[in-house]
């Protein structure tokens, strides 16, 4: 990788996050819809994943391009946590200091998004000894390399991943075993659940990286394991928003659908990751090049999808929320295009 294309891989979601800020900042003070007590915050929210996205960027390409000091180890991945800290704050605040519908949905998705945040950040944490991973796929054997994770530290990376996945699932059953009780609980319960599939995705490529620089990936079981796990929890979003748009009694509700169907399509980007990560392994892949077009299609389908429920929303005010939302979740689909790219070019040589 010349230091020019690393450039555009970082700049890529650094744009992607001054996208969702200045659109989410556009929709809350601009739109005279009540949606926008939505919209707005989460369109935020999301631009926390692409910062955490860059630090995951940044971490793998100044290795690369061998600019990685001690201070890049430490304070790229710091920056996520503390963007993680700061939505998962905004959002409880949002959610706590009033009793408006609004408010109470917006706060609990900000939430789930702190938990991506999180992932995002701990992928980060454990790509800060990427290198290992073209070394290690040139060999055969599956001793430890110097400099690898513990297995204190690898536990500690994938029990991260997990605990977030996990307090996801809990808070979306919580929601949903309360709809009858409060009816905003069906909204913020199926985005929360999408939420879940994307952190559950997540832990799959923490796992993925911290076994391949520990060498005790086993590309016979895990390389199938950990991108069919993916691809079904993209799946699960996609077909649940699916059976929302077909079945919620309302439209206010089965508008939630499209969203669901959008965080599946990052789930979907994520795939692209681990995929390659698991055909590149000790083995050649021709088509490794081309896996980076799977989050180019799905930011495309987040592009259109949102060009429909924009003309959609000039007939029915439901619409306002998902058209706008899933703009930004196209916005991830496209940063993790540039992330899946640095990770095809760090392992060019396993591939080669």
């Amino acid at each position: 990788m010349n230091y020019g294309i690393s450039i555009l891989f970082r700049a890529i979601p650094l744009a992607m996050a001054l996208f969702c800020f200045g659109y989410g900042a556009f929709v809350l003070y601009e739109s005279e819809n009540d949606a926008r007590w939505v919209a707005g915050p989460v369109l935020l929210s999301l631009g926390m994943i692409c910062v955490a996205l860059f630090s995951t960027a940044a971490t793998i390409i100044r290795q690369l391009i061998h600019t990685y000091n001690r201070t890049a180890r430490y304070a790229l991945p710091a920056l996520g946590y503390a963007a993680a800290l700061f939505t998962f704050a905004a959002g409880w605040g949002y959610m706590a200091n009033s009793e408006s519908t609004t408010h109470f949905v917006a706060g609990h998705v900000v939430c789930g998004v702190s938990f991506i945040v999180v992932c995002i950040s701990t992928t980060a944490t454990a790509s800060t000894r990427f290198t290992l991973i073209p070394i290690n796929a040139l060999k055969t054997g599956h001793e430890s390399p110097q400099g690898c994770f513990t297995r204190k530290q690898s536990a500690l990376l994938i029990g991260i991943g997990l605990l977030m996945a996990l307090m996801g699932w809990v808070w979306t059953f919580w929601l949903l075993s309360h709809v009858e009780a409060y009816a905003p609980c069906y909204i913020a319960g199926h985005v929360l659940l999408g939420l879940s599939c994307i952190c559950t995705s997540l832990v799959a490529l923490i796992t993925t990286i911290v076994r391949q620089i520990g060498n005790v990936y086993r590309e016979g079981v895990e390389s199938k394991l950990w991108p069919l796990l993916v691809l079904l929890m993209g799946s699960i979003s996609f077909l649940d928003g699916l059976y929302v748009v077909l079945t919620a009694p309302i439209v206010a509700h089965a508008v939630i659908g499209y969203i669901l169907m959008g965080l599946g399509m990052v789930c979907y980007s994520i795939s692209s990751k681990v995929i390659l990560l698991a055909v590149t392994w000790r083995r050649t892949f021709a088509l490794a090049n081309r896996i980076p077009l799977v989050p180019i299609f799905t930011a495309f389908f987040c592009l259109f999808l949102s060009a429909f429920l924009f003309q959609m929303s000039q007939t029915h005010d439901a619409y306002f929320v998902p058209a706008r939302v899933i703009a930004g979740l196209g916005a991830i689909c496209f940063t993790l295009f540039s992330i899946v790219s640095i990770l095809e070019s760090g392992t060019a040589k396993s591939s080669a």
